[in-house]
């Protein structure tokens, strides 16, 4: 997949930019105000009683702050964070050493939990539950079970498809919260602390730009400001006004609404091509040469957020609202496929 100005996955010089945006604390925190609350208790709770934090899952759309939660609750507990993804973990000896390696207290992040695979997941079971490994010595029938006692830690699990995991796996983590879309206010507000901290220049009326185009997303605000400083620099004084940030948003091709071309690819190949819809997400997903996974995940979830679209029994469905952002008269059809 390529990447994209506003949903892409981050290129590696762009992933050590947000790194030094990220919030290390919950008083930092901005937004998520329940989540930050809650955490707050649990935390002052589990430091009370010189205890682990319960094992956390946090869920929700991309780029909304999972993992820069991981490292707050670490730096909150004060004690490391080791991280790795569900994906790279291949083989039971690779989760075995990590477990085995953490100190008490410390924090074992797992991002993209849900792509563990079952024989991994396995062993993560009694090591959350009853700080065990079950380790096997020995091959055929004279193979015996050896329980390896592990420090008492904290699994912080994120996915953006909570969906996928197992019963048992969720059962085990003792806080799970969901992440949402930021309201204006608060992305606003994150694109003010960015620019402070990137040392841009930027008026008030220029962050609001950014943020209401930010559909929501602490990653993408960032991606979009540092864009926008780009053409600042280049075609204007180096500070960024409403009409500098407007410029730029434009050639950017992010609209009013935060939608950029692939997004109005995908509202209109359901439109045009499959009359609204409903289609099946495999069938839009060759029609407009994307992976399933991301229209699931990247695409999909802002704009059934924002009313376009619609998930329904039989497939994907535009609302009368992506036709009227497209200029379009509504089909007349089965009310019950809205």
């Amino acid at each position: 997949m390529a990447d994209r100005v506003i949903t892409g996955v981050p290129a590696d010089e762009e992933a050590q930019y947000e790194v030094g945006l990220r919030p290390r604390s919950l008083a930092e925190y901005i937004g998520q105000d329940r989540i930050r609350d809650n955490l707050e208790v649990s935390i002052a709770a589990a430091r009370g009683r010189r205890e682990a934090l319960d094992h956390v899952l946090l869920y929700g759309p991309p780029g909304l702050g999972k993992t820069t939660l991981a490292y707050v609750i670490g730096a909150e507990m004060g004690v490391p964070v080791k991280a790795t993804a569900g994906p790279v973990i291949e083989k039971p000896g690779d989760l075995a050493a990590m477990l085995t390696d953490l100190q008490a207290h410390e924090v074992l992040f797992i991002d993209e939990i849900h792509r563990i695979p079952p024989a991994i997941e396995e062993i993560l079971y009694p090591a959350m539950e009853d700080y065990e490994l079950d380790v096997m010595i020995g091959q055929g029938p004279g193979a015996k079970s050896v329980k390896v006692s592990l420090q008492r830690f904290t699994l912080v699990g994120a996915t953006t498809r909570a969906g996928l995991l197992t019963s048992p796996l969720r059962a085990r983590f003792g806080i799970v919260h969901r992440l949402d879309f930021y309201n204006e206010r608060d992305i606003v507000e994150i694109v003010r602390r960015s620019a402070r901290i990137l040392g841009v220049p930027i008026d008030d009326e220029a962050a609001g730009e950014i943020g209401r185009r930010s559909r929501g997303t602490p990653r993408i605000a960032n991606r979009l400001l540092r864009r926008v400083r780009d053409f600042a620099e280049v075609r204007a004084d180096g500070r960024v006004s409403v009409e500098v940030a407007r410029s730029a948003l434009t050639l950017l091709e992010v609209d009013e609404r935060g939608f950029d071309e692939v997004d109005r690819k995908l509202l209109r190949t359901i439109i045009d091509k499959f009359g609204g819809g409903p289609v099946g997400v495999n069938s839009l997903a060759a029609a407009i040469h994307e992976e399933k996974d991301a229209i699931e995940d990247i695409y999909e979830p802002f704009l059934i957020q924002a009313g376009f679209l619609d998930r329904t029994p039989r497939g994907r469905v535009a609302t009368p609202r992506a036709y009227d952002y497209f200029g379009l008269t509504l089909p007349r059809k089965d009310p019950r496929l809205w």
